[in-house]
């Protein structure tokens, strides 16, 4: 038997369509992570394993209280669009946002949500501003192109060459004024505190100042 969402079963003409959520993260954000986890990770397990003293304590303590805001910051933010709601997921909150919710999305020196009355950051959507410049002037060299006039408006390279935040936040701003007036996209905005990230840093950064004074 085969529900509604699945894939192998054909759509029936009755049927609303369903939508997979859409996830927007930033790649750079993410290798720096790994590669500042790597580093850390490394010289903190060697302070640990041949350090002497307070050495092994301070390590450890250190390692408690910057992998939690290294992957808050790096790995951690996304974004993710259903069909329903916007997702947001910061380092320290998780933003839940039903379309009909969200006034507007932009993207200036940051990306932006606006719902409820707030704004929200999208932290993994990253403006680039070497990026939207590189984009401006390749449009410009499209527009001279002599074979910029013979186009039909759909080859049009404006659209296609936005910057990535920019064309994210078009996307995102597509799929709220298409389903905010879905049945399930109804509700107020939702924010959760990132406890599993919060704990361990402050229970970190505790234990430093312990091992400092002391």
């Amino acid at each position: 038997m085969t529900s509604p969402d699945d894939p192998a079963r054909p759509p029936q003409p009755d049927e609303e369509p369903t939508y997979g959520d859409r996830v927007y993260r930033s790649p750079g954000g993410i290798a720096g992570g790994v590669l500042l986890l790597a580093l850390g990770g490394w010289l903190g397990i060697d302070a640990i394993l041949r350090g002497e003293g307070r050495t092994p304590w301070l390590a450890l303590a250190g390692l408690l209280c910057a992998v939690p805001v290294v992957i808050a910051f790096t790995v951690r933010p996304a974004v993710y669009a259903g069909a329903d709601r916007l997702l947001v997921r910061n380092p320290f909150r998780t933003i839940t946002l039903p379309w009909a919710s969200v006034d507007t999305l932009r993207a200036s020196y940051t990306s932006e949500v606006l719902a409820g009355g707030a704004t929200y950051q999208l932290w993994a959507v990253p403006v680039s501003l070497r990026q939207r410049k590189r984009a401006a002037r390749q449009q410009n060299r499209d527009a001279a192109s002599p074979t910029f006039l013979g186009r039909t408006p759909g080859q049009s390279a404006t659209a296609d060459r936005r910057a990535q935040a920019d064309q994210t936040i078009g996307d995102l701003r597509e799929l709220a004024e298409s389903n905010a007036a879905r049945e399930g996209a109804q509700g107020e905005p939702e924010v959760r505190w990132a406890f599993e990230v919060i704990a361990p840093t402050l229970a970190g950064a505790v234990l430093l100042v312990i091992m400092l004074v002391i």
